[in-house]
């Protein structure tokens, strides 16, 4: 018996990554079955701001060059894509606050935001093609695609839509409340937004029950109660030195 040696062990090539294709939206084409749409949400993960979503059917005759999951874009490359698709493609967007995010969980207003992208579709598709593990409600059939944004071209311009439409909307809430840094981490909790949200307590943009969020409402409360029981014993010092 022969064995294998580390010398003559070749090491093998780490796959790269392969961009998503047109081709289950071509099948279902073909088969008389269209508009297909392709949907994807922005921002579950960070502790302020909505979650964006996003629906997106591309025209087969004028798809944007490059399209790809927006995770693996630079910032500029998103933005000239999603030029390019609302330019071409139908698209649609809708938000859930973080208001809904706290009365519902994060993931129940993610899939509520995202049908609601899908009826706002200037033509209700005749089928969806979701990222992630669970379907959607929509009138039409819905197949849900695990990590569908690197694999079907549609829910790729979703992505890019979805996340570009949240960029921008957190640069501009950036203006609404200065000081937490919205503009650069764009709600994500990194540590600068952690030290803001200690500084200056949770503003009306942020997810109420997200855990660093109520570790620093509880620290901010914390805080105004020492202060107020110091200003207390203060004045019943004052007013003893004062008898």
């Amino acid at each position: 018996m022969i064995r294998a040696t580390s010398a003559n062990i070749k090491p093998t090539k780490k796959a790269s990554a392969v961009a998503p294709s047109f081709s289950r939206e071509r099948a279902l084409l073909k088969s008389g079955i269209w508009p297909v749409a392709g949907c994807d949400e922005a921002g579950r993960g960070p502790l302020a701001g909505p979650v964006v979503a996003a629906a997106v059917v591309l025209d087969p005759k004028r798809i944007p060059k490059g399209l790809d999951d927006s995770k693996r874009l630079t910032a500029a490359r998103r933005e000239g894509l999603f030029e390019e698709i609302c330019a071409t493609a139908s698209c649609a967007v809708a938000f859930a606050s973080p208001a809904r995010i706290d009365r519902d969980n994060i993931l129940r207003a993610s899939l509520w935001a995202l049908a609601r992208a899908v009826h706002a579709l200037p033509e209700m598709p005749r089928h969806v093609f979701v990222d992630g593990r669970d379907r959607i409600d929509t009138p039409c059939d819905c197949e849900a695609v695990i990590g569908g944004d690197g694999l079907v071209l549609s829910i790729a311009a979703a992505s890019i839509v979805a996340k570009v439409s949240r960029d921008r909307l957190m640069c501009r809430l950036a203006q609404d409340c200065p000081g937490y840094g919205f503009e650069a981490h764009k709600g994500y909790g990194v540590p600068a937004h952690l030290e803001a949200l200690r500084r200056l307590g949770p503003s009306v943009h942020h997810r109420r029950f997200f855990a660093p969020v109520i570790a620093a409402a509880e620290q901010l409360q914390m805080t105004f109660e020492e202060g107020r029981t110091a200003v207390e014993r203060s004045t019943i010092t004052v007013a003893a030195a004062a008898d």
